[in-house]
């Protein structure tokens, strides 16, 4: 084949340290908002863009030369300077590790759709319940008493 043809999306959970509900609903879409411009920096395409006081949900689409690993990275760690720098809440700190999920392009309105459902969505499940839910969904390994 003459050429590449990718098609990679990435739905991306991470939480604030110790699900602090550090992330208030009076600066939650102005943080959302830069995360979204983060991915764009990073030459990513930020698709959805959502989550609550402890904890974000992005789908992006990402380039094969992108390491998801320093995307996560990299996102993290500008996302906490501009709360530092724009809220200031100085305490501010994302949990060391995320979820990352493939999405496949016929699931990908269903996911941006669910992303936008946070608030309506966690009123029935906390955080918590809702990332085993994923583990266990997507298969990956995990031991409960890590996820705290």
């Amino acid at each position: 084949m003459p050429s590449s043809h990718l098609s990679l999306h990435y739905h991306l959970i991470f939480g604030t340290k110790n699900r602090e509900p550090w992330i208030a609903s009076a600066w939650r879409d102005r943080l959302h908002a830069y995360l979204g411009g983060v991915i764009r920096e990073m030459d990513g395409v930020p698709e959805a863009v959502g989550g609550m006081a402890e904890h974000v949900h992005l789908l992006v689409g990402l380039k094969a030369t992108h390491r998801l690993s320093d995307v996560l990275r990299d996102l993290k760690r500008a996302s906490s300077e501009w709360v530092h720098v724009n809220i200031p809440l100085p305490a501010f700190v994302w949990q060391e590790g995320y979820a990352a999920y493939t999405v496949s392009a016929s699931s990908r309105e269903d996911v941006a759709a669910y992303i936008a459902r946070q608030e309506e969505h966690h009123r029935k499940r906390t955080f918590r319940e809702e990332y085993i839910a994923f583990l266990r969904k997507s298969g990956a390994e995990f031991n409960e008493r890590y996820l705290d």
